[in-house]
């Protein structure tokens, strides 16, 4: 049985990623401080044999190097993401983002871990204008936020190169799917406008509802942390890859897709308007990837397309109305 732990483990994509991997027979220790995981993410595993929960904050090195004893990969997924929280707060997001960072990295070389697959982003894209993104050209950062995940990668470089470990960094692009958190300030868009669309409500979108996104179903980002955990390929190891579909879709197109699917469930949907407002400080206005070096070290296929996605996660919020 392999031992994998789940930095973030109660979050969105963590608690997706430790749902899958105990399916799959591994053991699943999650490290978690609840900043802004939830505990209702993981009631289903905590009475699992093979699941185990440290309650801890990657900030602090020892909770780090506790959390990493006896593991066989590390599936780094403990961050603290959004754009607009970074402008507000940059200390913290750097404390937690590269200070947390790399006591995950010390405490995995230390241990002597197999591999970690970490978190990165696609804000390191930044002011990039070539289209679509490909891993070996990026811009200047825009927010703080994609300065921290930068940082990341450019540790994990040394890393590997200092102290002969495998590190692979998975550069998300809005990640979408079931368990996402429709509450707070920084709730992402698709959660966002789901919730209010169910709730009677019109979504604001920021700016004209041109800005575009590679948005990624939560299926596509599992497949590849499995496949850059247990890839045997040489020349995948130690890289980035970016994690999404390789299509993208303007927030225009996006409220209407949601609208259509939710109006399945509640034909009142249909008339509910749309609002706009301004320009979000540091979002970039187009983000689309390329996937080709995925499909060619890792194998990857995404299953899922932004519309297979969304049907399946309206469907999910839908079922979950009392949690909004």
């Amino acid at each position: 049985m392999k031992h994998i732990l789940i930095t973030g483990g109660a979050g969105f994509i963590g608690s997706n990623l430790t749902e899958y991997f105990l399916g799959k027979g591994y053991f699943v220790r999650c490290l978690d401080n609840f900043s802004t995981g939830y505990r209702h993410n993981i009631e289903g595993f905590l009475e699992h044999e093979c699941y185990e929960l440290v309650e801890g904050d990657i900030r602090d090195l020892e909770t780090c190097k506790q959390a990493v004893r006896g593991m066989d990969y590390v599936l780094h997924q403990a961050a603290l993401g959004s754009v607009p929280r970074s402008v507000n707060d940059p200390i913290t997001s750097n404390e937690v983002n590269v200070s947390g960072f790399l006591n995950m990295l010390v405490a995995t070389r230390d241990a002597g871990v197999k591999r970690m697959v970490y978190a990165a982003s696609s804000s390191t894209y930044g002011d990039s204008e070539s289209l679509p993104k490909v891993e070996e050209v990026i811009g200047k950062p825009l927010s703080p936020y994609a300065v921290t995940k930068y940082v990341n990668e450019l540790y994990a470089d040394v890393f590997a190169k200092t102290y002969g470990m495998e590190l692979i960094g998975l550069r998300y692009f809005n990640v979408f799917g079931r368990r996402q958190n429709t509450r707070g300030a920084y709730a992402a868009v698709i959660p966002l406008f789901t919730k209010q669309l169910i709730q009677h409500e019109s979504p604001t979108i920021n700016g004209t509802g041109e800005n575009s996104r590679d948005f990624t179903y939560i299926d596509n980002v599992i497949q590849m942390n499995e496949l850059a955990m247990l890839t045997e390929n040489p020349e995948a190891i130690n890289t980035v890859f970016n994690t999404a579909v390789g299509d993208r879709t303007n927030l225009n197109q996006l409220a209407g897709y949601i609208k259509e699917y939710l109006t399945e469930y509640d034909p009142a949907i249909k008339n509910i308007e749309i609002k706009y407002g301004p320009n979000r400080v540091g979002d970039i206005p187009h983000s689309l990837a390329s996937v080709e070096k995925a499909k060619k070290y890792l194998g990857y296929q995404p299953s899922h397309a932004i519309k297979e996605g969304l049907k399946e996660a309206v469907k999910w919020y839908w079922g979950h109305k009392t949690m909004l």
